[in-house]
């Protein structure tokens, strides 16, 4: 069983407004609430791919009670720990020239007690999942090292730990070592403190991430695929051209691809085609953290990957 961790999640609010632009006023043409944040839109495609999932986290106030009264439409198994502020709002404002702007809430303050009560039940439930992802951004009150820790209760239990974030969180995080990351071009250029130019000096970067005991780095790169190392190898994985309609979750999508194929103890390249290809047929959706089973498959097969000794 997979267990994610979404410790700032939100209601994604969704807005469809044509010839969007600044300082005007706009009605919506389409609009759409789901249960958000990064953790959330893992566990949806989990569950769209028939895997055992729980979600957990921080929730509090409406926004909280909404998302766990979706989750229950969903068939999610869930247990978040319970919050007196408000659980936040991310709004996408997508127009008809293919491009998007988001607002995102920074989140409700979590206090101490809340902190401890999650540590404490992370500990308690750990031993009934083999996969754990932690995913997004931390909310205020919560501490940089928050995934440091539970990757090293994790590794305690001798679970593998996916971690997907940024910033300092993720600067720490890699310290306590977990089973897979996945930072974008420009993180992992924040992480080794240099521009990045091209596949060497990507190649270069992950090595210093692997150097630090992570079995496998994913550096993700938009529509162009990613490149992922592990190992001594590094892998080119190029997807096929899709009509995109909401790119917003297509790299959560992916992370659940690689939990479900560490599950399934798929071999590497299965679970990179899997991987990007839940990312994919993610942006083919106008949901967020959705997939359509049928264009995974197909994904799958058109993907390609090009395998390579790292120098």
């Amino acid at each position: 069983m997979i267990l994610t961790i979404t410790l700032n999640p939100s209601i994604d609010r969704r807005y469809v407004v044509h010839g969007f632009e600044k300082g005007k006023v706009f009605r919506a043409k389409e609009v759409q609430y789901t249960p958000g944040g990064k953790g959330i839109n893992v566990t949806k495609v989990i569950k769209f791919l028939g895997e055992p999932v729980m979600a957990t986290g921080f929730l509090g106030g409406r926004s909280g009670e909404y998302i766990e009264d979706e989750l229950d439409k969903m068939y999610i198994k869930h247990k978040f720990i319970n919050i007196n502020g408000e659980t936040r709002s991310c709004i996408a404002i997508l127009s008809d020239d293919k491009s998007q702007t988001e607002v995102l809430e920074d989140g409700p303050h979590i206090g101490e007690k809340g902190i401890l009560d999650f540590y404490e039940f992370y500990e308690d439930i750990i031993d009934d999942f083999e996969i754990i992802c932690a995913s997004g951004s931390l909310p205020e009150g919560v501490r940089a090292d928050t995934y440091r820790k539970l990757i090293g209760i994790a590794k305690k239990h001798d679970k593998k730990f996916i971690l997907d974030t940024s910033g300092e969180a993720l600067k720490l995080g890699i310290e306590g070592g977990p089973f897979l990351v996945k930072p974008n071009k420009e993180e992992l250029e924040k992480l080794v403190g240099y521009t990045i130019s091209n596949e060497d000096e990507i190649a270069e970067g992950a090595k210093h991430l692997l150097d630090k005991g992570i079995n496998i780095v994913v550096v993700s790169l938009g529509f162009e695929g990613a490149m992922a190392f592990s190992g001594d190898y590094a892998y080119k994985v190029k997807v096929p051209k899709v009509n995109a309609v909401n790119p917003v979750g297509s790299g959560d999508s992916m992370v659940a691809g690689f939990a479900i194929s560490i599950l399934r103890k798929y071999d590497f390249e299965t679970m990179l085609r899997l991987a990007a290809a839940c990312g994919t047929a993610n942006a083919m959706e106008k949901e967020t953290g959705k997939v359509d089973i049928d264009n995974v498959k197909r994904i799958m097969r058109e993907t390609k990957i090009e395998k390579m000794k790292i120098k």
